[in-house]
């Protein structure tokens, strides 16, 4: 469904997410499903977007003072010994769900770059796999794992470059 058609229900993060967008001028479109904490549930409800999807991941260094959003495509595995290699961030762990809720507003299941817009002191780094540049559409999760925003990628750098978190293209995996 278009951005300007949406007629189905939004619960508070979808409708945070939407309304951020549309004030960026920026156009997606959103599809609702189940709920798809994983990956693995996501494809075959992905199957119908012309999008490049992806996996986000959420880490923090050793020493639990800095934090990471790592986006690459869905069909990649990442090792975290090649991860701390490949970001020289020194040792990784996932973040708790505490951190997740403290620095992007969500919930397991429902990591997103979209996320960023609950960082207002830009803490988060994001690590975007540079492969993701050439994608024509990306898709993610709005906040809330029962919808998937499918966005154009210049529009997806339109919404970065307005929350103010750094990020950067590096190379994930050969």
């Amino acid at each position: 469904m278009k951005s300007t058609e949406i007629t189905h229900p939004l619960s508070e993060r979808q409708q945070k997410v939407v309304d951020t967008l549309k004030g960026l001028g920026i156009t997606f479109d959103i599809y609702f499903h189940p709920p798809i904490p994983t990956i693995e549930e996501a494809i075959r409800y992905w199957k119908q977007f012309d999008s490049t999807h992806c996996k986000n991941l959420f880490f923090r260094n050793h020493k639990g003072n800095q934090h990471y959003l790592v986006i690459f495509e869905c069909s990649h595995q990442m090792d975290i010994h090649d991860l701390e290699h490949r970001l020289h961030q020194g040792k990784l762990s996932f973040a708790s769900e505490a951190r997740m809720e403290k620095y992007l507003g969500l919930l397991p299941g429902s990591v997103s770059p979209f996320g960023l817009i609950n960082d207002e002191t830009h803490h988060v780094h994001l690590f975007i796999d540079k492969n993701l540049a050439d994608a024509p559409f990306l898709s993610f999760h709005p906040n809330d794992n029962t919808a998937t925003i499918v966005i154009r990628n210049e529009d997806f750098i339109k919404f970065l470059d307005s929350t103010g978190n750094t990020y950067e293209f590096i190379e994930l995996y050969d």
